[in-house]
């Protein structure tokens, strides 16, 4: 019988110990020094960044007066939304577009069409002339505004299943608004179609001021097929003839239609990337990591991702996209398509969503520009936009429309997909408020008809949600 061995185990000499001790301290020390440092250079080369911007306090001067309603448009606040930014450890930075005198992002849009026409010697204020437009609503109000402002009429024509407040603001405005049946952009009844229908008759129909008076209207040449300008003038622009300096300007000062066309005009993209764009970058001071947009047009998107990718190449742009659109398809995969197009069940029939202003189901001009730089896609959900609609209003009183609730849906999304926590920066566009959108977006009851819960649990649990990276 063999009795069990016993392993003798060695305790460590007190030497040994206390070498091993200095050790592990050591390692704390260097790991928290490393830790410091990086900290150190960091916030230093932040803060030189920042010594590279001219400081603009939010703040009123007593020598700053702005001129007329268009001097109100741009420079509007970038806002932390802190009940976001607080749970999840980002900040969620949001420009306020709602702050623009016409009450959206569009008075950027509306005002350089209008502008870069005028330059172009197209339009000229005072004159009779007329801008027409097709738009869901938030486009036309702000081309009304500015149009009175400037000296010009305005014609919206828009679908009739738009939130009835939009039409109410158009007609407050002094527009003429025409609302026609929702169709497909391959309809000539479609409403962007019918405006440039419009735009082309404009003057070759009896004036209702002056009925006895019937004029032909004859087109302008223009750099771009999709510039649409019309003048009253008579035969003479038509029959190439010389004329005089003063037939010149006696033929500028004729009543001219002009189509806005939002979609194709590439005036929508610039407003973006020398406004939009260069004021997010000087109020974040270089430092923001991510750039959240939905697309509707695509000028918002393309412009102002444009321009923060050419000062910092590894900003990452994102597109919201709302249900029944077929853009996050185009990003994710190469392919317009959205499975509720095939279905038969839709609600409206441009976009299937109770989110107005994003969304759409065709390539526009201004939207190809930003392909090239959109990095990933969020499609967010109509009971996740209406629950983040209330939400806000819930935890930081901000009242904002459907299309500010997409972005911020997919900034957090965003922030889950890449495991962000340690304060990286996402801005994001709040587009307009809720007071567009009280017939149906702020409407419990339309929404419960509907068939779309409004559930704040739905951002609880949301955040809640594990990081996937």
């Amino acid at each position: 019988m063999h009795l069990p061995r016993f392993v003798l185990v060695k305790l460590p000499t007190k030497s040994t110990n206390r070498f091993l001790f200095y050790g592990v301290l050591i390692g704390l020390a260097l790991s928290i020094t490393s830790t410091s440092v990086v900290e150190y250079f960091r916030d230093r080369k932040r803060k030189r960044a920042e010594l590279t911007f001219e400081p603009r306090p939010i703040e009123l001067r007593s020598d700053e007066v702005v001129d007329g309603v268009t001097g109100l448009i741009g420079n509007t606040p970038l806002v932390r939304i802190k009940s976001l930014s607080d749970a999840l450890g980002v900040e969620i930075l949001g420009k306020a577009e709602f702050m623009n005198p016409g009450g959206s992002v569009k008075d950027r849009v509306a005002l350089r069409v209008i502008e870069d026409a005028e330059q172009r010697g197209l339009l000229h204020p005072n004159t009779g002339s007329r801008i027409f437009e097709g738009t869901v609503g938030s486009t036309g109000i702000s081309i009304a505004t500015i149009a009175r402002a400037k000296g010009y009429e305005a014609t919206i024509i828009m679908p009739d299943d738009v939130a009835e407040e939009k039409v109410k603001a158009l007609l407050a405005l002094g527009a003429q608004v025409e609302r026609v049946r929702p169709a497909s952009i391959v309809d000539k009844k479609q409403f962007v179609n019918l405006a440039r229908e419009r735009a082309k008759n404009f003057g070759s129909e009896p004036d209702p001021e002056h009925p006895t008076e019937t004029h032909r209207g004859h087109l302008i040449p223009t750099a771009s097929s999709s510039v649409i300008v019309t003048t009253t003038a008579d035969d003479a622009l038509a029959d190439n003839v010389l004329m005089s300096p003063k037939e010149e300007r006696e033929f500028a000062l004729k009543p001219r239609g002009f189509f806005a066309d939002q979609f194709e005009n590439r005036s929508n993209y610039y407003a973006h990337y020398d406004g939009t764009g260069p004021e997010i970058w000087r109020q974040t001071s270089g430092w923001i990591d991510a750039f959240v947009s939905g697309a509707g047009t695509g000028g918002t998107l393309a412009g102002t991702g444009q321009y923060l990718k050419s000062k910092k190449r590894d900003l990452l742009v994102a597109l919201s996209d709302p249900e029944g659109s077929g853009l996050y398809n185009k990003v994710k995969y190469g392919v317009m398509f959205d499975r509720r197009e095939a279905e038969g069940t839709k609600r409206r029939h441009q976009v299937d969503t109770v989110v107005e202003g994003i969304g759409i189901n065709r390539l526009t001009h201004n939207f190809e520009l930003a392909l090239p730089i959109i990095d990933d896609a969020f499609r967010v959900t109509d009971a996740e936009a209406v629950a983040m609609s209330r939400y806000l209003v819930h935890h930081d009183g901000l009242f904002l429309g459907s299309s500010s609730a997409c972005n911020l849906v997919a900034s957090i999304r965003l922030a889950k997909k890449l495991g962000w926590n340690n304060g990286q920066r996402i801005v994001t566009i709040l587009c307009d408020s809720g007071s567009r959108h009280y017939s149906k977006f702020w409407n419990d009851d339309y929404l419960a008809k509907a068939d779309i819960p409004v559930d704040m649990t739905i951002i609880d649990k949301l955040l809640a949600e594990p990081a996937s990276a």
